[in-house]
């Protein structure tokens, strides 16, 4: 355990940093790199360098892992939720978080798509169905929904929402491979959900991403749209994307799939450690999973109620980069609050705005230990007792 004693003073106010050597938020690892960069050698002499063996062993693993027909690999999960929602022919409107990353945003976009933005649940921080029942009009034609840092949305009430409007159901499963509901593995549920193979996230590749789906129609589809939208000559058959994954990412990706279920337990442990070592401190909660599901824990956010805690999350967030802690602030500002989408904006969103305004992630990752997760605790209790009064 830590040696560093709570009387003193926190670094912001001259202190000594709890964590000199720095504590990042987040150190991706790869079990054998060494094998890897046997079998990274191997492609590179074959001159097969893309949608080889390696992306086919990837889709099928994926594939038999989640319990669907058809695991598609493409070259990052925004390709494949512009892909789905190009695949499945929509028009008009999609409704969609605020609370999540732009790229789901953005998939509505460029598609031509316009964003019709809910409200989050209270305590998952996930879609709600009803804020989604009450964004949906005339003119939507899909729900896309996030597994908000791994946490499994509602997906029965989502489903019900979507059958009751005749519409489609998308799921952005960046963060959630590896994640359950139910018992049930997240990625079957809707018509297709997208994971995520970015180095923060539970499989990594470098960059890419994994449609996967039981629809047969648009598992074709998007196999085409990551090939332009051509089936081997050069009439295509509709606008599709450059988004195949290249076969040394998915030597990547096999390796880091091998190693899926440590990983889990790793995150899961060390959440569970983060809550006891800070449940005790006022002014802040946690995000919740529902009884019965899994998170990934992509991310281990804290919500930091400014007027028990003493201070707002972004002060927060200032002390701790002093104590050499990085942190981040996902999603503060939802995405209906930046620039880019600001003129797309729709209807108060409450819970959104609530959530923003006191979301903090902290760093979690494999090699962390008992003793980095007290020096964390003893950060955040040191800053809050010398928080200056009026």
């Amino acid at each position: 355990m830590s040696t560093v004693e709570l009387s003193g003073q926190p670094a912001l106010q001259g202190g000594r940093p709890l964590f000199p050597e720095g504590l990042p938020l987040a150190r991706p690892t790869i079990p054998d790199p060494d094998k890897v960069a046997d079998e990274v050698r191997q492609i590179l002499r074959s001159g097969e360098l893309t949608n080889g063996r390696y992306v086919r062993e990837l889709e099928r693993q994926v594939a038999e892992r989640v319990g669907v027909r058809h695991a598609v690999a493409v070259s990052s999960c925004t390709a494949g939720l512009m892909l789905v929602l190009r695949a499945a022919d929509l028009t008009g409107d999609v409704v969609l978080p605020s609370f999540t990353f732009m790229a789901t945003a953005h998939a509505v976009a460029w598609n031509g798509l316009q964003p019709r933005f809910a409200d989050i649940d209270r305590d998952t921080l996930t879609l709600s169905p009803g804020g989604a029942m009450r964004a949906i009009g005339m003119r939507t034609s899909a729900i896309l929904a996030t597994h908000t840092f791994g946490t499994p949305c509602d997906v029965e009430a989502l489903a019900e929402s979507a059958r009751q409007s005749g519409i489609r159901l998308f799921f952005d499963a960046a963060h959630a491979l590896g994640s359950a509901h139910r018992g049930e593995p997240v990625g079957r549920f809707g018509d297709a959900e997208v994971f995520s193979l970015t180095p923060t996230k539970p499989v990594i590749a470098g960059e890419g991403g994994i449609i996967a789906t039981n629809d047969d129609d648009l598992a074709e589809r998007c196999r085409l749209g990551r090939d332009y939208g051509k089936t081997g000559d050069y009439d295509v058959r509709f606008i599709g994307l450059n988004a195949r994954m290249s076969e040394l990412h998915a030597a990547v990706a096999l390796a880091s799939l091998g190693g899926l279920d440590e990983w889990l337990e790793q995150r899961n442990g060390l959440a569970d450690r983060y809550r006891e070592a800070l449940n005790t401190i006022p002014g802040l909660s946690f995000p919740q999973v529902r009884p019965g599901d899994r998170s990934t824990y992509k991310d281990f956010t804290v919500l930091v109620d400014e007027e028990l805690f003493g201070m707002d999350a972004a002060t927060l967030a200032e002390a701790l980069a002093a104590e050499g802690m990085q942190t981040r602030r996902y999603y503060s500002p939802p995405v209906h609050r930046t620039r880019a989408y600001q003129a797309m904006a729709n209807g108060p969103l409450p819970v959104t705005e609530w959530a923003a305004g006191r979301v903090l992630t902290l760093p979690l990752w494999g090699g962390m230990n008992d003793d980095h997760l007290e020096r964390v605790a003893e950060a955040i209790r040191r800053i809050r007792r010398f928080i200056p009064t009026a």
